[in-house]
């Protein structure tokens, strides 16, 4: 892999050159084993560790299909997939692995004993297979995750409800946190070339969730103020959310767990700011069986007394369980829930009376369409919207910075590098990164 590291880092390289490096038969990644799937049996979700589950080590090159692309990756990031993948819950993915191998020979390479994990990536082209015109090896880019086949019709409106419809390195195998990924071609973006790479990797998933969820007609579609209730405001998904907010002439009300990303979402230019620790919401009793109504009412009068007598008109939800009845009763009548993830719990609970009688919405949300996820990088490539990573570890640390996001240590987004050697590397526009250097390190050293 020197020799393509070498060629990425020269400034001199060109398509031709890139399109002549001999590739690897085999590259290092980060994987998860079919052998191990029952490794944490009997432990709670907490003492499931990534560390032990994540393994480092070198794998074979797959077959390059039509419509996909060889990307050498310089950096990547931890998304909770990830984490649910190395702790095998709600089920193993190699169920997904195996189910998506049954669709022709092509898929089946993805049926493999090991699941190469990651869900972002930056770094550059290094082949294209048959059928693909619009990106050539040497090309600086970033991926999403979506992966869709679109032979069946349901997908051409929406190509999130494509029948066959993934999310790359979750449901896929080849993901980014690697140093060679397999992605389908369009999955690829330009990379905003005014970060470094480990900047350019981190908001990929989150950025594009949240600009669905809540900005795009198949979400939220947030208008000027309109007031947001942002739950997790300085986290992965809730740091975009906040932005898309606030760039969209929206009112963020931001509930965050501590000072400390209190004043994270202050630095953002939010101003009405909960900070659910202090304040002391407890929805839940202490056996999580039943809630509290007037928890609800409270933290409702707690909202209005922010924003001057208003109700929330969009909930970017995703804690799930702990929060959603919570959601539901303070959104404004004819108000939007939207909804994704549940880290708290899928199982859902609330008053229907509420929601039914109130006419409100609520409007499932999964990652977004190449359209939205194009927007949406577009955004962080104008300097309108900002990368949330606070930490970067290397390749052979996936385990430990898996293990952060599992156990929410962390702020924003963690980054990992793959075949960059440092961090700091991959900015060419210094000109727009000296205009938004305190935004684009924002989250760093907290």
């Amino acid at each position: 892999m020197q020799h393509i590291l070498d060629a990425i880092q020269s400034g001199t390289a060109n398509s031709q050159d890139f399109a002549s490096l001999e590739l690897p038969e085999s590259y290092r990644a980060a994987f998860v084993k079919k052998d191990e799937v029952d490794m944490f049996e009997g432990l709670t979700t907490k003492e499931k560790d990534p560390r032990k589950s994540l393994h480092v080590d070198e794998v074979p090159l797959p077959e390059l299909g039509p419509g996909e692309a060889f990307v050498a990756v310089m950096a990547s990031a931890i998304n909770y997939n990830t984490v649910w993948t190395s702790i095998f819950e709600p089920v193993s993915t190699f169920g997904f692995l195996e189910r998506y191998g049954r669709g022709s020979e092509l898929t089946k390479r993805h049926d493999l004993p090991y699941h190469v994990v990651g869900s972002d990536l930056s770094g550059v082209v290094l082949k294209v297979g048959a059928g693909v015109t619009r990106w050539k090896p040497g090309d600086r880019v970033v991926a999403h995750c979506l992966s869709v086949e679109l032979e069946g019709p349901d997908g051409h409106n929406d190509t999130m409800l494509d029948t066959e419809q993934r999310i790359w390195g979750f449901e896929t195998n080849f993901g980014g946190l690697a140093d060679v990924a397999m992605v389908k071609a369009n999955q690829l973006m330009p990379k905003p070339e005014h970060l470094t790479w480990e900047e350019a990797a981190s908001p990929g998933l989150v950025n594009c969730t949240a600009y669905r969820q809540l900005v795009s007609t198949n979400g939220g579609n947030m208008k000027q103020g309109d007031n947001v209730l942002v739950w997790g405001a300085s986290g992965g998904l809730g740091g975009f959310a906040t932005q898309y907010a606030l760039n969209g002439g929206a009112t963020p009300v931001c509930v965050v767990s501590n000072e400390e990303k209190a004043k994270i979402a202050r630095s953002m230019g939010a101003e009405l700011i909960i900070n659910r620790s202090e304040e002391g919401y407890k929805f839940w009793n202490d056996e999580g069986t039943e809630q509290d109504p007037r928890e609800w009412k409270r933290f409702g009068a707690r909202i209005r007394e922010l924003t001057g007598g208003e109700d929330i008109d969009i909930v970017f939800e995703h804690p799930g369980r702990e929060t959603f009845g919570a959601s539901v009763f303070v959104t404004r009548k004819g108000g939007t829930i939207t909804t994704c993830a549940s880290t708290t719990g899928y199982m859902h609970e609330y008053d229907n009376r509420y929601l039914w009688m109130n006419l409100k919405r609520i409007i499932s949300s999964h990652f977004a369409n190449y359209r939205e996820s194009w927007e949406a990088n577009r955004l962080i490539a104008k300097g309108r919207i900002h990368p949330t990573l606070s930490r970067t570890y290397t390749l052979d640390e996936v385990g430990q910075a898996s293990l952060d996001v599992h156990h929410n240590t962390h702020q924003g987004k963690v980054g990992v590098l793959c075949l960059a050697p440092e961090e700091g590397l991959g900015v060419l526009d210094h000109e727009m990164r000296a205009q938004h250097e305190s935004a684009i390190n924002r989250f760093r050293g907290v």
